[in-house]
């Protein structure tokens, strides 16, 4: 039985990432209807004065989904350091990746995760950036792939 860095057996690291992942798979639908497209808009209109400046206003559902993955043990806050390790610079870099991915690379897709939903927090364009990429939605199918290859339990 391979064990990862942290000492999680196989089926530790199934149990753990299937209960922390299973809530995010509601969003899969919305995903795949939204990717390509832009999630967020800029509000310059009416009762702005000509000296004010326009902001960014948000899908409900994606501000639902950025703060509930926010707020899980998913987040990597040294993400930074999958990305130099990994050499990942550009969303195709992060597609293939993500495609290539196994049980044992979760740490790289919660990586990945963090960069756009942490780095939102600054640079909210990030959020719409995986979402149009499609970098949200790969990083979901392939952990919902993944964990149902390897979790042999009956349905």
């Amino acid at each position: 039985m391979k064990v990862l860095s942290d000492n999680l057996s196989r089926e530790e690291i199934i149990e753990k990432y299937t209960k922390l992942v299973e809530p995010f798979f509601t969003y899969i639908p919305w995903l795949e209807k939204v990717s390509g497209s832009r999630v967020n808009s800029m509000y310059g209109g009416q009762g702005i004065g000509e000296n004010s400046i326009a902001f960014p206003v948000y899908d409900s559902t994606l501000l639902s989904f950025v703060n509930q993955l926010s707020g899980s043990e998913l987040m990597n806050y040294n993400y930074a350091y999958v990305y130099s390790r990994n050499r990942l610079k550009t969303p195709q870099d992060e597609l293939r990746i993500i495609e290539k991915s196994t049980l044992y690379d979760i740490d790289i897709l919660e990586g990945i995760l963090s960069r756009y939903t942490l780095g939102g927090m600054t640079k909210g364009n990030l959020w719409n950036q995986a979402v149009q990429e499609g970098i949200y939605l790969q990083i979901f199918l392939r952990m919902k792939v993944v964990l149902d290859y390897w979790d042999k339990r009956p349905n």
